[in-house]
């Protein structure tokens, strides 16, 4: 019988468990627990509902009584849906194909969370979750499958925290987090292209009037990116009582970077079109769309979450919301080749040019009995996309408003159930993308819309022990 090696089984299996797709904008999960989702997250630095404040602003772990554990999913439902417009092919295509269908889906993403005061001053918590998530997916033969077909990338976050009450007006917070990112993409590759790009089969007799004759048409490879890594990154926090009613914090997580290693794999059509310039075309493909590995260097960005929380009276609780989120980091994806004839040379490059992006909730809650909280919430979220020509089919992202409600009942004086929904109200977008000019003959012209739109549903349970 095989023996597995259960120090690499068991983050495989967690990353399964971890993954989603991305409600808030950009790759950016901010569903992190059931209780804040009916806030829309307003407050979140400042709150210290639960445990779950080891994400948000690991300071708020002095304001927990006692052990406590917390568990939630988020069930993320993206409605996303192409509509072409004028999009053109890339060379030697004749066959544009369709609207890709339904490109997202239903997704779950959990969070599990523990929290313990070591005396009155100190507090440990320990947070697995998942803070950034994508997955699109269109038909393999859509129109913009040279562009993008499947895209899937999956983190996983062990972010162990300590917190220590300086007085009972400020308490600081700090966390390690270790982050491992998992990436799949896949596409289309024009392997007639490739053939008829090269000099020396053009050069070779009969081998500009094969390209120019059709005998090299619609000939289409498919390939994927697969790849991954791990890093080390940080959160820092601090929350101060101004008064009896009032509290803020403010929080810092970190950019993480990621060197993801992996291997192209593709799946090469044979020519038989082209007389007797077969074997040379072939060859061509296979030489230049040949198996392998690669490297791709990003850059996961950082967040500041500046909150507020009053208390009105004993019914009512406002919420407040500034976040930052450093997307800028994020300029291009170029997948390099690591070994073969090719080293060195970029198999797949993708301009994001993405932003720097502002995030702003409100939110209220209202103590209804001694059991049920009710809760509200909104927010505008920008995207890191603000181009239609750098706005890609991976991610079609744009700015949208959430609109959010929840409760929290206590079941017992050890369990608290919360339940969280949020319909996000993304606004329609706009793609003209050719490749940034380089890569027009290789990809085409991708014109058209998106309709897009989110819900996202959230169950928690909160144990003190």
């Amino acid at each position: 019988m095989k023996k597995y090696n259960s120090q690499r089984l068991i983050p495989v299996l967690l990353m399964a468990a971890f993954a989603g797709s991305a409600g808030a904008a950009g790759l950016q999960l901010l569903e992190q627990n059931a209780s804040g989702l009916g806030n829309a997250y307003a407050g979140s630095a400042a709150v210290a509902a639960d445990a779950s404040t080891i994400y948000f602003n690991p300071a708020g772990l002095t304001y927990l009584p006692g052990m406590q554990v917390v568990a939630a999913v988020n069930a993320i439902d993206v409605d996303s849906r192409f509509s072409n417009r004028n999009s053109t092919n890339p060379a030697l295509i004749t066959g544009q194909g369709g609207n890709g269908g339904q490109v997202g889906g239903l997704a779950f993403v959990p969070s599990l969370y523990f929290s313990m005061p070591l005396n009155p001053q100190w507090s440990v918590g320990l947070g697995i979750n998942a803070p950034f998530g994508l997955k699109t997916e269109y038909d393999s033969n859509w129109v913009g499958r040279f562009h993008g077909v499947t895209s899937d990338v999956k983190t996983l976050n062990i972010n162990p925290t300590l917190a220590f009450k300086v007085n009972d007006r400020v308490s600081l917070g700090a966390g390690v987090s270790w982050q491992r990112l998992k990436a799949r993409l896949t596409s289309a590759a024009n392997a007639g292209g490739v053939v008829c790009s090269n000099i020396a089969f053009l050069s070779a007799p009969g081998g500009a009037a094969a390209c120019g004759g059709g005998a090299l048409n619609n000939y289409e490879s498919s390939v994927e990116l697969k790849g991954d890594d791990t890093g080390w990154g940080y959160n820092l926090g601090a929350m101060f009582q101004v008064s009896d009613a009032t509290r803020l914090g403010l929080s810092y997580r970190s950019a993480i970077k990621y060197t993801v290693t992996g291997r192209a794999a593709f799946q090469n059509p044979t020519v038989t079109t082209a007389g007797g310039l077969n074997v040379p075309a072939n060859a061509v493909i296979a030489g230049g769309l040949y198996n392998g590995g690669i490297k791709l260097d990003v850059k996961l960005p950082d967040t500041w979450i500046f909150s507020g929380e009053h208390k009105l009276n004993d019914r009512w609780e406002l919420l407040g919301d500034l976040s930052w989120t450093g997307w800028a980091k994020i300029p291009k994806l170029d997948a390099v080749r690591t070994d073969g004839a090719l080293t060195g040379t970029t198999l797949s490059h993708t301009q994001e040019n993405w932003r720097n992006t502002w995030r702003v909730a409100l939110g209220a809650n209202y103590q209804y009995s001694d059991a049920l909280k009710l809760r509200m919430g909104t927010a505008y979220d920008q995207s890191p996309v603000d181009k239609d020509n750098y706005r890609t089919p991976r991610l079609p992202d744009n700015n949208r408003w959430w609109l959010s409600f929840g409760a929290q009942y206590k079941l017992s004086k050890t369990g608290v159930i919360d339940v969280g929904y949020s319909h996000l109200f993304v606004r329609d977008s706009t793609i003209l993308n050719n490749g940034q000019g380089a890569d027009t003959a290789s990809k085409g012209l991708l014109d058209g819309t998106y309709s897009n739109a989110v819900d996202i549903l959230a169950v928690q349970y909160t144990h003190n022990l």
